[in-house]
């Protein structure tokens, strides 16, 4: 027997497939994030179409990923986070669960036929869909299988896998729960999303979860300066090979010189920039305040809470909201910038035409610059100069 033929035709050294495996690995993450995360459930980016079958069928081998399904799941997601309807919330499961048997949630929610015609619109419905993807699934990772065998011998079976494991704990597991529970925010969106990590490449760049959730159809997930999103450079590599179109990416908010009057433009140009607009508020205002306040004996426990009054109100549980409810009980500036913070936030969470919604935002700047806390004016007066960003 040829001891040689155990270690396939390539007959790789320990470090080669390693190599192989994380390559892999790698390739799988991108295929999800740039074409079913961004191009199919977001609509962000633009795909050029032989590189969406080059993915489509990855996916089908290396994981036996339904389009339809993933999207519709991720989408659901989207709409009901941290809701008793969200198909993977550690919010409502558990950390435990969401980590250990994310896979799991998956499949259940995709079985939900009512689920995927409802989320799954737009989704590929062509020959190789309906009678090669979707109809045997199972028979992609048999290739995969047998191809892994015949190049790498009995490592092989290493290689698939760590393949069939990756995908499941790091991106079910990793980014759905991990991703909802720890890390840290620069936006204080209505769900528990938090950026895992500043610097995003291992996981195709999904480890900036804040910020996705944040800005969901934007193709690039890093905000600040200091982040890495290397989805982000695949597409900027495959834009510069003419293999994909940027579509949308996270607003801009301009800042203009504050004008005496305020306009539709101004409102809508809040709206858009709402997540920057909230950031900006914490920081200038709420956190200006609670500094301000942190001389005297009440003030130092303001300051040991200071997340509680930059937090989305919606995620405080009833002991962070009695906390919070005594916080602000103790001084009557914080209570007036949190107030003004909700009467802001009705501007994008309540239905208005666009006469009501340039009528309360005058109401807002105008009661805002009268209310005696000097950096609410501030802002307010800033907020004058807001304007969308040029096309």
């Amino acid at each position: 027997m040829n001891v040689d033929f155990l270690y396939g035709l390539l007959h790789l050294s320990f470090w080669g497939y390693a190599a192989v495996a994380f390559c892999m690995v790698q390739f799988t993450f991108m295929a999800v994030t740039l074409y079913l995360h961004r191009d199919a459930t977001h609509r962000s980016v633009d795909l050029h179409g032989a590189l969406r079958q080059v993915f489509r069928c990855w996916l089908w081998m290396s994981s036996g990923i339904v389009t339809k399904e993933w999207v519709a799941v991720h989408r659901k997601h989207h709409a009901h986070c941290e809701t008793d309807q969200d198909p993977h919330s550690p919010v409502i499961f558990g950390l435990r669960t969401v980590l250990l048997q994310g896979a799991e949630l998956y499949q259940v929610a995709a079985r939900d036929p009512h689920m995927l015609s409802k989320y799954g619109r737009g989704t590929p419905n062509d020959w190789m869909e309906r009678r090669l993807y979707a109809r045997h699934r199972s028979l992609g990772i048999v290739l995969m299988v047998l191809i892994d065998l015949v190049l790498f011998g009995a490592p092989g079976i290493l290689i698939v896998a760590v393949q069939m494991v990756a995908n499941p704990l790091m991106a079910a597991g990793v980014i759905n729960g991990l991703g909802h529970h720890s890390g840290y925010r620069n936006f204080e969106c209505q769900d528990a999303a938090r950026n895992v990590v500043p610097w995003a490449f291992l996981i195709g760049g999904e480890e900036l979860h804040n910020n996705h959730h944040a800005f969901p159809s934007s193709a690039k997930f890093s905000v600040r300066r200091w982040e890495f999103d290397i989805g982000w450079m695949y597409l900027r590599i495959f834009r510069a090979l003419g293999l994909a179109r940027i579509i949308r990416v996270v607003p801009r908010l301009v800042q203009n010189p504050p004008r005496d009057s305020i306009d539709l433009d101004t409102a809508r140009a809040v709206i858009v920039n709402r997540m920057h607009v909230l950031r900006a508020y914490a920081c200038q205002v709420i956190v200006t305040v609670a500094r301000d306040a942190a001389t005297s004996t009440a003030g130092r426990r303001i300051r040991d809470h200071r997340k509680l009054l930059i937090r989305t109100p919606t995620l405080l549980d009833d002991i962070a909201r009695s906390r919070l409810h005594s916080i602000l009980s103790t001084n009557a500036s914080l209570k007036t910038v949190c107030e003004f913070r909700e009467q802001l936030c009705a501007l994008w969470t309540k239905r208005m035409n666009n006469e009501r919604l340039l009528e309360h935002l005058k109401e807002w700047v105008a009661q805002a610059e009268a209310s005696g806390v000097a950096a609410l004016a501030r802002f307010a007066r800033d907020l004058r100069g807001f304007a969308l960003q040029p096309q």
